[in-house]
């Protein structure tokens, strides 16, 4: 038998491999990448020389659905890119209508909507506050954090009927009235949740690992913030003051100036933005309770306004911005009279938030990259839109 020759070749990896960049996928799968987003990293050993946030995996055309939908139809579209803030998402649409129309909400509606919008901030708070730590290694928070949830989302089921897309804003007010009792269920589930929010305290923001893993890390400076037009906890983390509510207000935001507290934090770190998220809950709980007072004070009526079977805004452009839990959620809406939108452009928070990582990331170690991403608080479908 002849033993057919070989060749073999060797490739040194020395002295080369020092100069030699390494490219790293992070995801479109990958567990800490919060869904569908891919980061493309190049890395100079183990810090990260460039990076870049790969968007599009989950979009699913929602600006353009919006247009062959109905001024009532639209909403259940627009609640859903960031599922955390279902509430919150309607909200804008709606306002953005009514705004076109030259329409009235009821006071009692506008209440309403104050309180269930603070509400929802606290729901989709709560998910990060549990979340972040189980990223960094502490399985504990989250458990915590579910049960508060649970508190919250049962009232928030009982009055609208759905758990997280609730559809309970319409155009001219709300679906309907409260239902018997539900105040004073309400108040009791924000008390319970205001009692035990202590537990963050101890088992997160008293952790020596996790203030480890996060002060001084991710530093994200406030001419970042500017330039990319982040918002929301994350530009107020960064020392940037500016939130809607108190600044261009809202519903009932403009009565409620001696509850509302605009929390800020000047380091702009991983630690920071923790701290911004968990104290907002606080205040969040404080402003519905001061919502269930007034809404105690107010005589029973009307919570919509009647509208003609077939709507239509007249025609001319509008642009409604709020502040949703992620930051800065605003509509721009144009009509030629037609009882569908002509064009519907959605401005989301985390889209603009996310865009801030490939200035942050580089310079960076690999290692705290995770963590930088957790505390960035953002959710994918309300990137991809």
């Amino acid at each position: 038998m002849t033993q057919t020759e070989t060749a073999v070749t060797t490739v040194g990896i020395g002295g080369a491999a020092e100069s030699t960049d390494m490219v790293l996928n992070i995801g479109p799968q990958h567990p800490s990448t919060h869904g569908v987003l891919r980061l493309r990293l190049v890395l100079d050993g183990e810090r990260i020389a460039r990076a870049e946030p790969v968007v599009g995996y989950m979009h699913r055309g929602a600006e353009k659905l919006f247009e062959a939908r109905d001024y009532r139809q639209i909403i259940v579209l627009a609640n859903r890119h960031d599922w955390l803030s279902a509430f919150s998402n309607e909200l804008g649409v709606v306002m953005a209508v009514e705004r076109m129309l030259g329409m009235e909400v009821p006071e009692r509606a506008v209440w309403l909507r104050t309180l269930l919008a603070e509400l929802n901030r606290v729901l989709n708070h709560l998910m990060f506050l549990g979340s972040y730590p189980l990223e960094l290694g502490g399985i504990t928070p989250v458990f915590h954090s579910f049960r508060e949830r649970e508190e919250l989302q049962n009232v928030m089921e009982e009055v609208s009927g759905g758990r997280m897309h609730y559809m309970f804003n319409r155009v001219g007010g709300l679906k309907e009235d409260l239902p018997a009792g539900w105040r004073e269920r309400a108040r009791r589930a924000v008390a319970a949740v205001r009692g035990r929010m202590g537990t963050f305290d101890e088992l997160v923001l008293g952790n020596e690992i996790f203030r480890g893993r996060t002060r001084g890390v991710g530093v994200l400076a406030p001419e970042l913030v500017h330039a990319y037009g982040v918002s929301g906890p994350l530009a107020r983390a960064s020392g940037v003051d500016f939130d809607l509510r108190r600044d261009e207000p809202y519903l009932a935001y403009g009565q409620l100036r001696g509850t509302l507290r605009v929390v800020t934090r000047e380091q702009g770190d991983c630690l920071a933005r923790f701290e911004v998220l968990l104290e907002q809950v606080h205040n969040s709980l404080e402003l519905a309770d001061a919502c269930l007072d007034r809404l105690a004070e107010l005589p029973p009526g009307p919570v919509n306004q009647r509208l003609p079977k077939v709507l239509k805004a007249p025609e001319g452009a509008t642009y409604a911005w709020t502040e949703n839990p992620l930051g800065l959620n605003g509509y721009y809406l144009v009509s030629r009279g037609e009882k569908t939108p002509y064009r519907l452009k959605l401005r989301s928070a985390s889209y603009n938030n996310i865009q801030a990582l490939g200035e942050l990331l580089p310079g960076t170690l690999v290692a705290d990259m995770v963590a930088i991403l957790g505390s960035f608080f953002f959710v994918v479908g309300d990137i991809d839109k």
